[in-house]
């Protein structure tokens, strides 16, 4: 099975071409770029360098979220666009969930982090079993403060993976010697691991009506309600793309 990735749901850009038994190709950019420039040069760059058109897909995997609005539209827009368009199934996975493939401990609990300010953090947390990634808490838009006692309460050592810069003198401090944090080379998502991890999730049944998962409204969408109490006139921010 061949694989595009795209992830573009954050600062990070990455895409890869890869099949089951090797990576053709992988590009990851961290730098400050808009991404909806960058992307599909990145992507028509590895078809060229690869030699294959891209009818010799067999499926797109997209990290459809959370992370930044207009990072994940732009992944999650482009990927139906070519899934549809060549006829290719389409797969959607967590961006927690890729950043928390690159940490390969099977004897703690991975914690990934992406920083949704105000002190609030985009975080799940993952565990190796018998070979795959599971999700051990879902994915959430939470208060760092509410979501470290939860994570302690487990009892289990953790491992804090992503943008956790910001937050490590907290982790450090209220979680002690159970939490560590990951190597600063695990804190990019690679086009690689969400090419696998791709390879091994459902294919969308329906790709128009799929949407990216962003766990919490838009400052536009909250602001209308709020000025809306009674929901009048409101529609879900994106239905479709």
């Amino acid at each position: 099975m061949l694989v595009l990735a795209i992830d573009t749901s954050n600062r990070a850009l990455t895409v890869a071409l890869a099949s089951d038994q090797q990576l053709l190709g992988e590009i990851t950019l961290n730098i400050k770029q808009t991404h909806s420039e960058g992307l599909m040069p990145a992507i028509t760059y590895l078809f060229q360098a690869a030699k294959l058109k891209p009818a010799a897909i067999d499926r797109v995997a997209v990290a459809q979220g959370p992370g930044s609005y207009t990072g994940i539209r732009i992944a999650v827009t482009t990927a139906k666009t070519l899934a549809w368009t060549l006829n290719k199934e389409l797969v959607g996975v967590s961006s927690l969930a890729v950043i928390a493939s690159n940490v390969l401990s099977t004897q703690r609990l991975i914690v990934p982090v992406f920083d949704a300010r105000r002190q609030a953090v985009f975080t799940g947390a993952y565990q190796w079993q018998q070979g795959h990634l599971v999700s051990v808490l879902s994915d959430r838009h939470i208060k760092l403060a509410a979501w470290l006692p939860e994570l302690l309460a487990t009892k289990q050592p953790l491992t804090f993976v992503g943008q956790t810069a910001v937050f490590s003198d907290t982790i450090r401090k209220m979680c002690g010697k159970q939490a560590k944090i990951a190597p600063e080379a695990a804190n990019l998502p690679r086009g690689q691991q969400l090419a696998w991890l791709g390879q091994q999730a459902q294919p969308i049944a329906n790709v128009h009506g799929f949407v990216p998962t962003y766990l919490r409204k838009t400052e536009a969408e909250a602001t209308w309600l709020k000025n809306h109490p009674n929901n009048e006139g409101h529609e879900p921010y994106v239905e479709e793309i």
